[in-house]
């Protein structure tokens, strides 16, 4: 079902679509991953409104966001997410990614810390340049071209016998936000990410690390980047993959919320 209405705005030349929650309430910014969705969030944004005013964007090239033929690196998405704090007016939001949505909060972090009250990332993708590489040169963006041509009913059959595990409203959302992302979005597979361990040396705000079990971030990777930064602190949330959102929602609801009561008031 439907959160909130959508409603857009216009950054850096392209429109952002988003939904939001309201209220006189603190504000968190939720950042989709790739070939996601604002909506997407849906089941993790219901457990947060009672305590915060959601805002979920599309990113360029997803859901209802313009989808320009290019513009599509780390840089851009980032400049997407300052202009929408700025243009909403938000006082220090809460930053919140998940995937490509946590790469793009940690350097949209560097770029407007001081505007931010806290950072969360949710197994960010924080990748090696060989892995980079590996996951450009795959066919992912084929896949996708592929997928889109195949249509809703047989995408969500074939998802459903994925993901057994997951709520049929969730599968559904995924499933619709992959048909409204537009292949040129991909390109942010493009080498090279920007340099992690110097992101989050630089991030200025606390912030909290969330993975699964089987996570993109590992645990050695994620005590290393603790070692960096003395704002950072991780959380591990048994049963999930890099879908942890999807996998686990309540209890990353709970993780955000319990990060988010520690912080200083904006």
């Amino acid at each position: 079902m439907p959160l909130w209405p959508a409603s857009d705005l216009h950054v850096n030349g392209v429109t952002i679509s988003y939904l939001r929650s309201g209220g006189d309430k603190p504000s968190a910014v939720l950042l989709h991953g790739l070939m996601g969705s604002g909506a997407g969030w849906a089941p993790v944004a219901r457990l947060l409104e009672a305590e915060l005013d959601v805002i979920l964007p599309d990113a360029r090239g997803h859901g209802r966001s313009d989808a320009p033929e290019g513009g599509y690196c780390y840089e851009d998405l980032a400049a997407d997410v300052a202009g929408l704090v700025q243009e909403l007016g938000l006082d220090r939001p809460v930053l919140v990614g998940h995937s490509m949505g946590g790469m793009t909060a940690a350097l949209a972090a560097t770029r407007i810390g001081d505007l931010l009250r806290g950072l969360v990332l949710v197994d960010p993708t924080f990748l090696s340049p060989a892995r980079q590489r590996e996951v450009y040169e795959s066919d992912v963006a084929e896949q996708h071209r592929h997928a889109l041509s195949r249509g809703r009913s047989v995408l969500l059959e074939d998802a459903l016998a994925r993901h057994t595990r997951r709520p049929r409203e969730i599968v559904e959302l995924q499933v619709d936000a992959r048909l409204s992302t537009s292949p040129a979005a991909l390109d942010i597979l493009r080498p090279p990410n920007p340099p992690y361990p110097q992101l989050v040396g630089a991030i200025a705000v606390p912030t909290l690390l969330v993975i699964g079990d089987t996570p993109v971030v590992s645990l050695e990777t994620a005590t290393q980047l603790c070692e960096l930064n003395p704002r950072l602190q991780v959380t591990q949330v048994d049963d999930a993959g890099h879908g942890l959102p999807f996998d686990q929602p309540e209890r990353l609801a709970a993780s955000v919320l319990a990060f988010v009561r520690t912080l200083p008031a904006p």
